[in-house]
Parts: C-alpha cells; sequence; structure tokens
C-alpha cells in the first residue's frame, strides 16, 4: 500500500518540451513531452506558447489548462504517480527555460 499520494505543487516548463514537477515531499522529477506529442491527446501542446503559457498544477499534478478557465474538463492532466516514478533528479540538474 503507498503511503504517500504523490502531490505536485509546482510545474516549471523548459526547452525541449520538459517539464520539471516538484512535488509535496521534496522529490523533483523531468519528463520529456517530446514523445508524446504525436499522440491526439497531446497535439495541443506541439505549440509552444501553449506548452509553456498553460502548463500549471492542476489536480494535484502537471496539467495544460486549455481554456484558461482552470477547468478540469478542460485539460491534460499527466497521473501524478507516472511523474513520481520518473527518476528524481536535483535542483542542480534543472536547466531553466530560455526564450
Amino acid at each position: 500500500m503507498r503511503e504517500y499520494m504523490p502531490t505536485v505543487c509546482q510545474a516549471v516548463a523548459a526547452n525541449g518540451y520538459i517539464v520539471y514537477a516538484y512535488f509535496t515531499d521534496g522529490r523533483i522529477t523531468k519528463l520529456d513531452m517530446t514523445d508524446k506529442l504525436n499522440k491526439e491527446v497531446f497535439k495541443p501542446l506541439q505549440d509552444m506558447e501553449t506548452f509553456i503559457k498553460r502548463l500549471t498544477v492542476m489536480n494535484d499534478t502537471v496539467a495544460w489548462d486549455l481554456s484558461g478557465k482552470h477547468d478540469p474538463s478542460d485539460c491534460i492532466d499527466i497521473d501524478p504517480i507516472t511523474l513520481y516514478e520518473l527518476p528524481a533528479i536535483k535542483e542542480s540538474e534543472i536547466i531553466p527555460l530560455v526564450s
């Protein structure tokens, strides 16, 4: 039985369709969305401006608020357990977004 339910408290976009997920227990993971962007559900995120500007935390996980209304029924989100199971990284490994 899982003692900690992964809860994302911050999501940060980086170049190359990368998202850093910060969890409430201090863990940080790095998600590379590149391979997922060809799937129909993720196609709106192919636009880099949408990918960056609509990234948020919703439902305790990484999400993209497509409508801008913070409506959970109109967002794309990633299962927090999937994110949590990615290898942990150190804050020093984070490469900031360069515009």
